[in-house]
Parts: C-alpha cells; sequence; structure tokens
C-alpha cells in the first residue's frame, strides 16, 4: 500500500471534527417560572449544542442547583424557583469542567469513561484529562 492509500484509510477512521472559525458559544437558558417551579425551555438544546448525554448534563445540574427536577416532554422543570443567572453560571462550570480542552481549548472533544474514571479526550489536539467522575 502507498502511503496515500495508508493515510486515506486513516482519516475515514478518524472521527470528524468541526473545524469552524467562529467562536464557541454556549446558548442562554430560556425559561419561565410556573408557582415554584423552573421550567427550562431550551435545556436539550443546550445538551445537544455542547455535545453531552443528557442524563450527564441534567444530573450536574440538578446536583449543582440543589434542587430536583424531572424531564417533561422537551423541557426540565426544576422544583424550585431559579434565577436565570444562576443557571447560566452552571452551565458554564460545566461547559468548562466537562466539555472544553484543558490544552487547546476548542470544545471537539468527547465524554469517555474507562474503568472507573471518566476522561475529556479532545479530537482537536489528541490530549486526555481526567475529570470528576461522580456526579
Amino acid at each position: 500500500m502507498t502511503y496515500e492509500k495508508l493515510l486515506e484509510e486513516a482519516y475515514k477512521k478518524v472521527k470528524q471534527i468541526n473545524i469552524s472559525s467562529d467562536r464557541f458559544e454556549i446558548p442562554k437558558v430560556q425559561g419561565h417560572f410556573e408557582g415554584r417551579k423552573t421550567v427550562l425551555t431550551n435545556f436539550f438544546q443546550i445538551a445537544s449544542h455542547i455535545g453531552r448525554q443528557l442524563e450527564h448534563f441534567q444530573k450536574f445540574m440538578l446536583r449543582e442547583l440543589a434542587t430536583s427536577g424531572q424531564k417533561e416532554g422537551d423541557r426540565l422543570v426544576l422544583n424550585n424557583k431559579v434565577p436565570s443567572a444562576k443557571i447560566n453560571q452552571k452551565v458554564e462550570q460545566y461547559v468548562k469542567e466537562f466539555v472544553l480542552c484543558k490544552e487547546c481549548g476548542k470544545p471537539d472533544t468527547e465524554l469517555i469513561k474507562e474503568d472507573r474514571l471518566s476522561f475529556v479526550r479532545c479530537l482537536a489536539c489528541g490530549a486526555k484529562h481526567s475529570v470528576r467522575s461522580k456526579i
């Protein structure tokens, strides 16, 4: 096999990353209060935008906001009144800890689990660093 053929096969096996030049923007939460509850209407869009499993993201948010909540259709309902500024702050904290690469700062990462440890592996630079596995 020639070098070009081997390189072509390697590129087929590597996960594709988004090489856009625009800055990575975290969407702000949208929602409203219903009585004593907070309803987040774009929670699932945020989870898909940052590329993480919904359950992991939801578990982190509920623990950090010290409240209980549940999915209702395509919304997340928190059982307390929580200001949007606090929710946005926790979303940013999640992104810093579980999404952005600590080496190159790019959001092109994946969350992987090896044995009982969780790691963030960067698809852009190849770096791998551990994150807290218990949320």
